[in-house]
């Protein structure tokens, strides 16, 4: 394993982020995910004639293609979009690679379907969008839950992935702090039905230790790059045992930062994206 961490000046590292009050699961949301997913001056970063859909497992899934060169797939966090996610990285990225960024199932573009969410059933989603378009030996780049169905991906379709990022990902519920756990357990609904309701039942109750564990990633044998914020939504010692735990992974930890690495980060983390993805096999 190789460890390349990131060292800045903290004091001129800290930005002042605005006060969340923690009261109901609507705040809960805007806690893990990047804020301004439903605010109407979200800025579209991807044109609506690069918008596709395909039929995956019955249901239909919305992708955006833009940019040309080796294929990256980025995955959305929870509850957002690909769009949104990587609005900071998309235009900077589709100069040199093509991007594919599908949206989950309801979330983003993609509509809902009857059921609880599945990270096993978003990571076999994945894979037939990979599938379909007949990719393979992609890169993958994945926030918080895009970052779990990454490293999931990974370990069972190894042939279809070349190299991984992932930011603010846990691979047990056990990995959210205590604060983020108790918040959820407040406000869980007994019969989640809308997409809120359905993440919050996902968060408490996965990644299951047969989607992911240390074992499993000890599995996986491609590199990786850990990111994170070092106050995170995740427990930074969660997050070092990812790290110590696959064959092959280099370590990012921004300072000052919350779960939002790649919104709040974009100075600090678009060129240690792009020396990582640009890098030549084997080193």
């Amino acid at each position: 394993m190789r460890l390349s961490r990131l060292w800045l000046r903290r004091s001129n590292a800290v930005r002042t982020e605005p006060r969340f009050s923690w009261a109901g699961l609507g705040a809960i949301l805007i806690g893990l995910m990047s804020s301004g997913l439903f605010s109407s001056s979200a800025r579209a970063v991807v044109p609506a004639d690069h918008w596709h859909w395909i039929v995956i497992h019955g249901h239909r899934m919305y992708y955006a293609a833009v940019g040309n060169g080796r294929t990256l797939v980025l995955l959305h966090g929870g509850g957002d979009s690909g769009e949104h996610s990587f609005e900071q990285q998309i235009e900077m990225l589709s100069v040199h690679h093509r991007i594919i960024a599908p949206d989950q199932v309801g979330q983003g573009h993609t509509p809902d379907v009857p059921g609880p969410l599945s990270y096993t059933h978003m990571m076999l989603d994945t894979v037939a969008v990979i599938r379909v378009l007949r990719l393979h030996n992609v890169d993958l780049m994945g926030f918080s839950d895009g970052g779990i169905i990454g490293l999931m991906l990974a370990a069972r379709y190894p042939q279809l992935v070349r190299r991984l990022i992932i930011s603010g990902v846990n691979i047990a519920p056990e990995g959210l702090t205590d604060e983020q756990r108790e918040e959820l357990r407040a406000s869980q609904a007994p019969m989640p039905k809308s997409i809120d309701e359905k993440l919050a039942q996902l968060w408490l109750t996965s990644p299951t230790k047969d989607e992911l564990s240390l074992d499993i990633l000890q599995t996986i044998h491609k590199p990786v790059l850990v990111i994170s914020g070092d106050r995170d939504a995740i427990r930074l010692e969660h997050t070092l045992e990812i790290y110590r735990a696959l064959p092959d992974a280099e370590l990012c930890v921004l300072p000052g930062t919350d779960h939002g690495t790649f919104s709040g980060r974009p100075e600090w983390l678009n060129p240690i994206i792009t020396e990582f993805l640009d890098r030549p096999d084997g080193r």
